[in-house]
């Protein structure tokens, strides 16, 4: 009996050309940053350095900074990544070549709904878009003012039964009602009603997985984007992209049918765009948005809104916590800003230097999206450096913000850094929690107005304190954190004896 199967030569050199064409596939692209002199970790076959991800993209990312310098490569299956630290080459990437050749992210396809969102279009479509979706802050106070009651009025009560208070429990609810009013002028009240359909729906949608089957697919097998793409399969669960399609279409039903022009939200920004598409005479190239192009705006602006204004404000908590001396600097300015607890105005929330020096120092340690994208339209030789066509460029923005020749003790929270000092002279492109240049994060403004205002209105009635429980937990997925807990207890605070002493604030607590 024979080791090998009694198979004809036929069968035999076409068992040999399949074996070899699958080789040819899982181990052709891996030459591509040996060619242009990066250096990098090895790949394995089929799957690059995709695995890598397991132990956390920031481990990941800094373990390369440290071992192979301000420029790497890595391959996300047979995807090249060029990882980039040098902050000259970063301003080039992100601004001055922006609209020529980095003009686009990185598209895995999957986005179901979201297809036309603005951070996923291109070119031509993401402009139209973007031009539509002017940022408002002022117009939308009172809506936030409004909300940061409700959340000072439910932490009463939680601070009132003593008990450790999880923070994303607290400031997920707030940054949900701050979104669906301020977006579509819905008032669903999550701080008071946490098992609505929205709250519970969002939950699921944001718990994204890098890991999920579909994703490793598509990043294993690229050629099966375009199926991907032509039936509408999504990394989110199919109801919950149902039942917030549903929701947005019966809000933009309404606004059709009514007349809601006296209302300043993004729901009727886009179908003011809309309507003035439709009456235009002209022949202007100007286009309004489609109907699909709104709801993907939305259902993404519900998206991003909660997750990074809820977290940004979890780890700002944990990190006044944890720097007790830095917590009281901040409450003196707010006293100072506001006596006698008055309520916050729009123009000297955004005058006050130290709570925005404190903002920018918590993003600084803990960014919310732990890299940027941008794909090359074309070859470009940026510093020295040819970038072939299809890289996709990669910013490790929680790796630039740790990198000890930029940032002194990186690992320590110092506020300072962003004075008005230390920020003249402070590298613009070493600081990047919202991206720069013409594809930044457009909801920056919004995004810090509403976590300036809650955690004025918090540190006039609390402070927050550290228990045993305290400790940031968290596992970092593809471009957010998944699962963020943080314990923490709030004492009162004493408004007579504001800096003397804390009350309700003692050592067993």
């Amino acid at each position: 009996m024979g080791y090998f199967p009694d198979f004809s030569i036929e069968t035999w050199t076409l068992l040999a050309f399949v074996i070899a064409l699958i080789a040819v596939y899982g181990y052709a692209p891996y030459g591509f940053f040996k060619k242009i002199g990066i250096p990098g970790p090895t790949p394995l076959p089929f799957i690059g350095t995709f695995l890598e991800y397991r132990r956390g993209i920031h481990n990941f990312d800094t373990e390369c900074f440290q071992k192979y310098g301000r420029l790497w490569g890595v391959y996300d299956g047979r995807q090249p990544l060029l990882g980039v630290m040098d902050t000259d080459m970063i301003k080039t990437i992100l601004v001055k070549e922006c609209y020529s050749v980095f003009t686009n992210r990185r598209d895995l396809g999957l986005n179901g709904p979201l297809r036309d969102a603005v951070s996923i279009t291109e070119d031509e479509q993401w402009k139209r878009i973007r031009s539509v979706l002017s940022p408002t802050g002022m117009h939308l106070f009172n809506d936030f003012m409004f909300h940061s009651s409700n959340l000072i009025q439910s932490l009463h009560k939680k601070v009132e039964s003593d008990e450790v208070i999880e923070v994303k429990e607290v400031f997920g609810p707030y940054s949900m009602d701050v979104v669906t009013s301020t977006a579509f002028s819905v008032d669903i009240d999550s701080i008071n009603h946490p098992s609505d359909p929205f709250v519970t729906n969002i939950k699921r949608m944001v718990k994204f997985n890098f890991l999920n089957p579909l994703l490793v697919l598509v990043v294993l097998f690229p050629f099966l984007k375009p199926l991907f793409d032509k039936t509408d399969v999504s990394l989110f669960p199919a109801d919950v992209m149902d039942f917030f399609y549903k929701f947005l279409q019966m809000i933009k039903s309404d606004r059709n049918k009514n007349d809601h022009k006296n209302r300043v939200d993004f729901m009727q920004l886009m179908v003011d765009s809309q309507v003035s598409e439709n009456n235009k005479v002209d022949n202007s190239s100007q286009k309004g948005l489609s109907d699909h192009e709104i709801l993907s705006q939305a259902m993404f602006f519900i998206f991003a809104g909660y997750e990074t204004s809820s977290s940004s404000l979890c780890f700002l908590a944990y990190n006044l916590a944890t720097h007790p001396d830095t917590q009281k600097t901040l409450q003196r300015e707010i006293d100072e800003t506001f006596p006698d607890k008055g309520r916050p105005t729009y123009e000297a929330l955004m005058q006050m230097e130290y709570l925005d020096m404190v903002v920018n120092e918590s993003q600084r340690l803990y960014p919310i999206a732990n890299r940027l994208e941008r794909m090359t339209k074309a070859s470009v030789e940026v510093n020295g450096v040819i970038i072939p066509k299809g890289t996709v460029v990669m910013i490790p923005v929680y790796t630039l913000h740790r990198d000890p020749a930029l940032w002194p003790e990186p690992e320590a929270f110092k506020p300072e850094r962003f004075s008005k000092e230390n920020k003249y002279n402070m590298d613009p492109y070493a600081y990047l929690p919202f991206g720069a240049g013409p594809r930044n994060c457009i909801g920056m403004r919004f995004a810090l107005l509403s976590m300036k205002l809650a955690l004025v209105e918090i540190l006039q009635n609390f402070s927050f304190v550290t228990c045993k429980e305290t400790q940031v937990r968290r596992s970092f997925q593809f471009f957010m954190y998944d699962e963020l807990k943080v314990d923490l207890n709030f004492g009162f605070v004493s408004f007579v004896t504001h800096f003397a002493s804390l009350d309700s604030i003692g050592a067993g607590k």
